[in-house]
């Protein structure tokens, strides 16, 4: 089967060389990985102690950080080498300081592995998430690096559980363990004879813990909100904005509301401010302007989100209705009520706080309309409805412990 895998990547190569001259992001893909392995050898010796690190994009990252911020400082002799699947992870970190080097992952060819393992000579293997590469986990198997995959998350419909999914089956069995964030996966795993897992939960529950113990100021948000009550819509795709620009233009609440777009490209921003008729002001033109006086803040810019929802009282997590609800765990944490659309269920944690009455759902304008009303006019509701998110984060914490643990007895 392994000559069949490697056939259909050697033509996927050639394929992606060929999109590459028409897309940029593949371009970025192709290109990132010409000088890969050359880079590494001039990198690391052979004498060097490493600890390599793999995540698909960013997403993964975050959710790995809690274990990645810890082995620098349980390990210190070693270096840690973070690789990434994705563009959209690597160029964001680049220049990560939180690792000592950062690199794309090779195309998982037999050859690439065998170079790559021969190059950095891990101790260890850490992969996040769904981050199951045959050839790769395969030439550490048989060069005896202990493998784990951690946050792992799995799901029926994955090849792993059909009939034809012998072949990654076969992957699967080389981790010295797996960490699942729940019973289910644990479950599942076990159904095909995959023994060594650990029901650890979520390492994004302690890195957006770690949220809280810094420092979250922004001098501009505190000039903004005033003395009124704040909405915080983050990570918002039009289907998300239609709701929030009605409600907010025909709102008569005292009501601050800042809106942060999955597009911030200057055309949709434009776009956007002139459909409020009430005052708007742009994160990106804020010197000179009169933040009390304006009742919507656009965030035209990213990195701000997190620290901005520290500001909200009622926060507002887009994509759920559009491709894929964004992260509710980051204003969740801050214990205040998250108002997201119908498309949830492909996130446990979504799943499970709307079941206890933390994350309200709105199918549409009318329902955003009620739902935010009640909010608004009903304090002790909403305070309860956001301790129910503060509890809930803090109940599912620990999951970067119990992989620490476990390292700690291989290494």
């Amino acid at each position: 089967m392994y000559w069949f895998y490697n056939l259909v990547l050697l033509l996927t190569s050639f394929l992606l060389r060929f999109l590459a001259l028409f897309n940029p992001k593949i371009r970025l893909f192709t290109q990132g990985r010409r000088h890969t392995l050359q880079k590494l050898a001039e990198t690391f010796r052979p004498d060097d102690r490493v600890i390599w690190v793999h995540a698909a994009s960013l997403g993964e990252f975050e959710q790995g950080l809690p274990v990645i911020r810890q082995l620098k400082p349980a390990y210190p002799s070693h270096r840690i080498l973070l690789t990434f699947f994705s563009p959209s992870g690597y160029e964001v970190k680049k220049d990560s300081r939180e690792v000592d080097f950062v690199s794309y992952l090779p195309i998982d060819t037999a050859a690439n592995a065998r170079e790559f393992l021969s190059i950095i000579s891990p101790e260890l293997a850490i992969f996040i998430k769904y981050e199951i590469w045959p050839n790769f986990y395969r030439e550490l198997n048989r060069r005896k690096i202990p493998l784990l995959l951690i946050s792992a998350i799995f799901k029926k419909q994955h090849v792993y559980f059909k009939w034809y999914g012998g072949f990654m089956r076969q992957a699967l069995r080389v981790p010295a363990q797996i960490f699942v964030q729940d019973e289910a996966s644990m479950d599942l795993l076990k159904s095909i004879d995959i023994v060594k897992v650990s029901i650890s939960g979520d390492t994004r529950f302690d890195r957006v813990s770690e949220i809280l113990g810094r420092d979250n100021s922004l001098p501009f948000m505190e000039v903004f909100c005033g003395d009124q009550p704040c909405l915080v819509c983050g990570s918002t795709w039009p289907e998300d904005e239609a709701l929030i620009i009605h409600y907010i233009n025909n709102s008569n609440h005292r009501l601050k509301c800042v809106l942060a777009p999955h597009d911030i490209k200057s055309g949709h921003v434009q776009k956007l401010k002139a459909a409020f008729n009430k005052g708007v002001v742009l994160y990106s033109e804020l010197e000179g302007k009169d933040l009390k006086e304006a009742s919507v803040l656009l965030v035209d810019t990213i990195g701000l989100l997190t620290k901005i929802y520290s500001y909200a009282d009622i926060a507002y997590v887009g994509g759920g209705f559009a491709t894929g609800l964004h992260n509710t765990l980051e204003p969740a944490v801050f214990g205040i009520p998250v108002l997201i659309g119908p498309n949830y269920q492909g996130f446990r944690e979504a799943r499970e706080l709307v079941s206890l009455g933390g994350l309200l759902v709105v199918e549409d304008r009318q329902g955003f309309t009620t739902a935010m009303d009640k909010l608004v006019n009903r304090p002790g509701f909403r305070e309860q409805t956001g301790k129910i998110n503060a509890a809930y984060v803090q109940e599912q914490q620990g999951a970067s412990i119990q992989i620490m643990a476990f390292i700690r007895s291989l290494l």
